[in-house]
């Protein structure tokens, strides 16, 4: 086999499955890159047994083949060459890499005991990568970390007849997105850090998403993965939702933003980041005290309700990631002192943020 390849692209393509495939493993095959040589290109195929990852890499192939190698160790070794074009040879159990006077020889593993990967042939339903991705990201930092309860390090994606929607919770706070789109109601929990590679390999244009037993299929132009789902039930998360909302807030989404991190500067970090919410005849003043000192920042805001005035405090990390999303005008609704309040973006009404307040 002999093959001829853009060293940018062999990256990219070998940088999507370092991340997936383990350094190190009880079983050494599992850190090893299948790569399939045909006429068309080269398939790059591997996995963790969470993630099945194959990415497609156009390039020019005499004599196909297929062959193991040590994923981490081969695309260290491409990273490294000089020039923009890389050739690849092999020779019985061996790979030569060469590029620009560069001469390297790797040894294979054995082909016939790698696990066999298949990907779905057809989709059940498709729609806009970027949109998917915007979705995922939007709401991925309201994933839990920690281990007491599965479901909370998944995110919760939803169809309905004419939507979808994702949802992310820790118990402490909650990020949904929803966006346009048909097909078959259903609904599944995607590990977040799956989702984490899955945003990094969706593009622009159409994805094609294949739904088996506690499998996810997912197919782009150029990469195919299959993501192992979560099992359980997701909480119940619409009851947190504030539903009675007596008081309305809007301003500039980046100017909170920066006043947030300012007070938070002096915040507590052994009482969980508080930053104070004062508002109050069109006013929100930003409070914080610490060991060292204390701070505050006053902005004005449109306000309106029932409520005159209203103060809370809140984790200043929590309010910074809530506000992330956020571009242009952003509206906080609250509905008392000791509720959940929510944030949101004026012109964006896919997006919502539920934060439950600090007690005193």
């Amino acid at each position: 086999m002999r093959a001829q390849v853009s060293k940018k692209t062999l990256s990219e393509g070998l940088g999507m499955l370092e991340r997936v495939i383990p350094s190190r493993s009880s079983n050494p095959l599992l850190t090893a890159i299948k790569v399939d040589a045909a006429d068309r290109g080269l398939t790059l195929s591997g996995t963790n047994l969470e993630i099945d990852l194959s990415c497609f890499v156009p390039a020019e192939v005499s004599e196909p083949a297929s062959f193991v190698v040590p994923a981490h160790l081969f695309a260290q070794i491409v990273r490294n060459l000089g020039g923009e074009l890389v050739e690849l040879e092999l020779v019985g159990a061996e790979l030569a890499v060469r590029a620009s006077g560069s001469d390297f020889k790797l040894q294979t593993g054995d082909l016939s005991a790698y696990p066999e990967l298949t990907f779905p042939g057809t989709s059940d339903a498709t729609l806009d990568s970027s949109e998917l991705a915007r979705s995922l990201s939007s709401v991925r930092y309201a994933a839990s970390n920690e281990a007491f309860q599965a479901v909370f390090r998944g995110l919760k994606v939803e169809q309905y007849a004419d939507k979808a929607r994702v949802v992310a919770s820790d118990g402490f706070r909650l990020a949904l997105r929803e966006f346009a789109v048909t097909g078959e109601p259903r609904s599944m929990i995607v590990p977040a850090r799956s989702a984490d590679e899955l945003v990094r390999v969706l593009r622009d244009g159409a994805v094609g998403l294949s739904f088996g037993e506690g499998m996810l299929g997912v197919t782009t132009e150029r990469v195919r993965m299959n993501v192992k789902l979560l099992d359980g039930d997701f909480p119940d998360y619409e009851r947190v939702i504030p539903k009675d909302i007596k008081l309305r807030v809007t301003l500039p989404a980046a100017a909170l933003k920066e006043a947030v991190s300012r007070v938070a500067v002096l915040a507590d970090k052994n009482a969980n980041n508080r930053v104070e919410f004062l508002i109050s005849e069109g006013t929100l003043r930003l409070a914080a005290e610490g060991d060292y000192g204390r701070a505050q920042d006053t902005l004005s805001v449109h306000q309106d309700g029932s409520e005159p005035a209203l103060s809370l405090g809140f984790n200043a990390k929590y309010v910074l990631d809530a506000l992330g999303p956020i571009e242009g005008e952003a509206e906080l609704l609250f509905s008392g002192s000791t509720s959940p309040a929510m944030f949101k973006g004026s012109a964006d009404a896919g997006y919502l943020a539920v934060v439950v307040p600090l007690r005193v």
